[in-house]
């Protein structure tokens, strides 16, 4: 008798009723790898009252019960038998079944229940008095899980929306020739006149330009590219010049890749003036607000929050808010001219304020193509105020890997996980025990009958039962006939075989 192989079973089974096995949870048998082909699959065996089966709890084979020192056992035929006609119990007939043997499938194999990794055991919890403090600690660490998992992902849902910062967006607009007549070009050139203009735009540094003019591809920003910042821009050429292309469009929506500038190139050698509209494509949105809102808020265009702090900042500073109500203020001159009204509510702001909200009108520049000079030719610049985002991927990172990184929780862990185990298998091999020690007789009997059982079925018979083919009633059901025939047909084979003298 070996405990150990009996310990992984000692609390998966419940209390089986009276005329089973005396300690069913100590025993479990195992199921076999594959499908045995029962010779009486086929038929299904009446149930009679003076029969009584323990089905194992993993596959559905008879099993020997042990109660008081009687053995019954259910009836099943030899598996030598590929078939027959019934199924007798204890001498009374059965009626067959019509099913076929590949319409039979095996017991559904039951999944080992996984022990915990950090609960100790219910019954060694009244044996250990620091199980209830462990059990608190327990709470307590899946509140600060869960309240970390909250954080982390608040903050991941926040990142995905950075902080912005106003930054300068300094535009600038030149052009380029070459083959120009009067340029120093080489003469043996067979290229026509041609020239380029060049839109680019880079956010500055503290007030300092990072590239030099001349230059679309400059150093490298840790900023958004230009054309980020563009939601539509569109050049206009001479239509006398260019009659067939004087407009030339570029959307954002059809572009989703990103530029440091643009460039036009045309054939020609006269000089004109082209004009660029720029519509900025500003994140957040930015509106243009109003003659009589400028005078009050002191900005011409700005997004919803910084207008609609700076209304709150103007009212407080003034003290117009009405006593007793403070979800109400009074307007002075400046704001009736915005809402109307003697007094408005706070909620009312945003309705009324929407009057005065309009989109921003396009970036108007003109620059006068140079064809001879110095090249490239144009100093036109404009500079924009936008938004970018606080660049903090960095410390974002390494944040997110300090919060994953935990060594030192996940040694203890570990060694927490490993003193549960071996809990568990402490009251495991003490049931065990204590099961023998309440009745040693019952208890060996029923290990031997689960033993035995596990042997057949690792031997791959489980179909026949040594228990029943002792007692003669078993050769007195309806298939023994058929058995006897089929057996002598096969005896002559044997016979014919030379006896060795």
């Amino acid at each position: 008798m070996n405990p150990a192989n009996a310990i992984p079973h000692l609390l998966t089974e419940q209390p089986r009723p009276q005329g089973g096995p005396q300690f069913p949870g100590h025993f479990q048998l195992s199921e076999p790898h594959q499908a045995q082909g029962l010779g009486h699959a086929q038929l299904q065996n009446s149930s009679t009252s003076n029969t009584a089966g323990v089905s194992s709890p993993t596959a559905s084979i008879p099993a020997t019960s042990v109660s008081s020192g009687k053995r019954t056992a259910s009836q099943k035929p030899p598996s030598r038998l590929s078939g027959g006609a019934s199924s007798v119990g204890h001498g009374q007939a059965a009626t067959a079944s019509p099913l076929k043997t590949m319409e039979l499938a095996p017991a559904v194999r039951r999944r080992k229940r996984k022990l915990p990794e950090k609960e100790i055991p219910h019954k060694a919890a009244a044996s250990l008095p620091e199980s209830a403090v462990y059990a608190q600690l327990l709470e307590f660490e899946s509140r600060i899980d869960a309240l970390l998992a909250r954080k982390k992902f608040e903050i991941a849902e926040t990142l995905k929306n950075p902080l912005r910062t106003q930054k300068i967006l300094r535009i600038y607009v030149f052009n380029t020739f070459a083959n120009q007549e009067g340029a120093h070009t080489d003469r043996r050139t067979t290229d026509p006149p041609s020239w380029s203009l060049k839109i680019c735009g880079r956010i500055l540094e503290d007030g300092t330009d990072p590239a030099a003019l001349g230059s679309i591809e400059g150093p490298r920003s840790p900023y958004p590219k230009f054309s980020s910042f563009i939601k539509k821009m569109t050049v206009y050429l001479d239509q006398n010049l260019y009659p067939d292309n004087h407009v030339i469009l570029w959307e954002n929506s059809r572009s989703p890749a990103l530029h440091e500038g643009f460039e036009v190139k045309r054939k020609g050698d006269k000089e004109f003036t082209a004009i660029v509209r720029l519509e900025m494509d500003f994140i957040p949105e930015k509106f243009r607000l109003s003659p009589a809102l400028q005078e009050v808020l002191g900005m011409e265009v700005e997004t919803r929050p910084r207008y609609m702090a700076a209304i709150w900042h103007y009212i407080k500073t003034r003290k117009l808010q009405i006593p007793g109500d403070s979800s109400s203020f009074m307007c002075d001159p400046a704001l009736r001219k915005v809402f109307g009204e003697e007094n408005l509510k706070f909620a009312a702001v945003s309705q009324k304020i929407m009057h005065h909200l309009t989109s921003p009108k396009p970036i108007h520049l003109e620059h006068k193509i140079k064809l001879s000079g110095n090249c490239p030719a144009g100093n036109t610049c404009y500079d924009v105020l936008v938004d970018v985002p606080i660049l903090i991927e960095k410390e974002t990172t390494s944040f997110f890997n300090d919060l994953e990184k935990n060594k030192e929780v996940d040694a203890f862990d570990g060694a927490i996980s490993a003193a549960i185990k071996k809990i568990h298998e402490h009251c495991q091999r003490r049931a065990f025990f204590l099961g023998f020690s309440h009745s040693p007789a019952e208890f060996i009997n029923g290990l031997l009958a689960s033993q035995a059982l596990d042997l057949k079925l690792v031997g791959g018979d489980t179909s026949r039962n040594a228990e029943n083919e002792r007692c003669s009633e078993f050769y007195t059901q309806t298939w023994v006939e058929d058995a006897v025939i089929r057996y002598l047909n096969r005896k002559p084979s044997f016979s014919a075989e030379p006896r060795s003298k």
